[in-house]
């Protein structure tokens, strides 16, 4: 994930007040992006609104772009590794359920979803309230 954050950073770090400051939001918004995926819901929004103050006004549009192409493609990466089963680290993909002792569900889940068999009804409730 490191080459989507210095992506970034080296197409916009020109053009920003404070470079050491951009690099940080790009890189920890590229690293939730990869750890968190399913819970990061715009993760373009939130990098541009932690690094617009960096920017002229006239400049804001391209700096938009900029970011939205890239985490774009980094976010259909991390899509990519998922369907594959795999983590960006290498490791399996883990459920993303919790047992009844409140422990995190170490099965794999099943191609192409975030819950192992036992807790694939997760999936319909989550998708049900997503819709609501």
């Amino acid at each position: 994930m490191y080459q989507f954050s210095r992506s970034i950073y080296r197409e916009l770090s020109a053009l920003a007040s404070n470079q050491q400051q951009l690099l940080d939001s790009c890189e920890s918004a590229v690293e939730r992006l990869a750890n968190d995926r399913h819970y990061f819901a715009r993760p373009t929004r939130t990098l541009f609104n932690d690094v617009r103050v960096l920017f002229p006004l006239d400049k804001q549009l391209r700096v938009f772009a900029v970011i939205d192409r890239h985490m774009r493609l980094a976010a259909e990466y991390v899509d990519l590794c998922a369907r594959e089963g795999a983590s960006l680290t290498g490791a399996p993909l883990e459920c993303h359920a919790t047992t009844r002792r409140g422990t995190p569900c170490r099965r794999e889940p099943l191609a192409g979803s975030r819950y192992c068999p036992s807790h694939k009804h997760l999936e319909n409730e989550f998708e049900a309230a997503a819709a609501a």
